[in-house]
């Protein structure tokens, strides 16, 4: 199983008759799948079936569409709006008249804004249901090519963190291993200080003692804690083998591991199982990091 991020990008151009376009996809990290699609007025068919796409290929992920489309001229013209030149013409001649000022040239009221306006030619029905049909065609393609990017990332992604999962497991069995000398030095440093502050040795309750050291070494016990995190890392491995969208499981298992990692850190009586620790919440962060990106 190849994982798949939630960061990718496409771009594909397409062209029918006198219409040309360039598709864009584009996503980044998201809880959800958030589709946001931009296209040209009046296009809401093909919006429609863009959105339908993503939604059957795409799981998580916050993603932008953007067609832009070009048409060629084919018997486009230019019209005169005449309602609103005739209205210029007669506020300039009255202007004129009024303020005893030469009229106005016919190029200066032409050239004022939507007096000219170009008029593109009618679609043709069948010309647009076609056209439609290419458009259609044309995102299929930039949506496999959107998805080979986020796989692509994916793969890496796996590689790296296979890796951190290996460094968990590492320092894990590294805590396990000062987790089994822990009841003896316990033992040892209290009887250190036991020894620092009486002076009669013999005045010492053995059964009492022991019921010290007992109680110290529970207190410090992390075998649970290790145990659980040995559960999460086989979890994890599992969960990247499987198909589909594994994103949200290994994010609830960062959870886990920084949850065991605390623990651990805060139950620590030696300077060795402390940075053994801290390393362990380092790495389960990187870990993290990663996971973030995947869908």
């Amino acid at each position: 199983m190849t994982l798949s991020s939630m960061t990718g990008f496409a771009r594909a151009a397409g062209n029918y008759e006198n219409y040309h376009w360039t598709w864009e996809i584009k996503s980044v990290n998201g809880r959800a799948l958030d589709i946001r699609c931009r296209t040209p007025h009046g296009m809401e068919v093909v919006e429609q079936m863009a959105r339908k796409s993503m939604k059957e290929n795409i799981a998580r992920g916050s993603v932008n569409i953007n067609l832009q489309m070009n048409r060629d001229a084919d018997g486009a013209a230019f019209k005169v709006n005449q309602e609103m030149l005739d209205a210029l013409v007669a506020v300039a001649i009255e202007t004129s008249m009024n303020n005893h000022l030469p009229q106005p040239s016919l190029d200066a009221l032409m050239g004022i804004k939507d007096v000219i306006q170009y008029v593109e030619a009618e679609e043709d029905e069948e010309v647009v249901k076609a056209r439609n049909i290419a458009l259609e065609k044309s995102f299929a393609d930039v949506m496999t090519a959107f998805k080979l990017a986020r796989d692509s990332e994916g793969s890496a992604m796996q590689t790296v963190l296979k890796g951190l999962l290996d460094e968990i497991e590492r320092l894990v069995k590294e805590a396990d291993v000062i987790a089994a000398e822990l009841p003896h030095l316990i033992k040892g440093r209290y009887m250190e200080k036991v020894n620092a502050l009486l002076d009669d040795k013999t005045a010492l309750d053995p059964d009492r003692i022991a019921q010290e050291v007992v109680l110290l070494a529970t207190k410090a016990d992390i075998k649970e804690e290790i145990d659980r995190l040995y559960a999460h890392i086989e979890a994890a491995r599992s969960h990247m083998k499987a198909d589909g969208q594994i994103g949200r499981k290994l994010d609830f298992l960062t959870q886990e591991f920084n949850r065991e990692a605390n623990t651990l850190c805060s139950k620590a009586c030696d300077i060795r199982l402390t940075n053994v620790g801290l390393s362990l919440k380092t790495t389960i962060d990187q870990f993290r990091e990663q996971v973030q990106n995947i869908e």
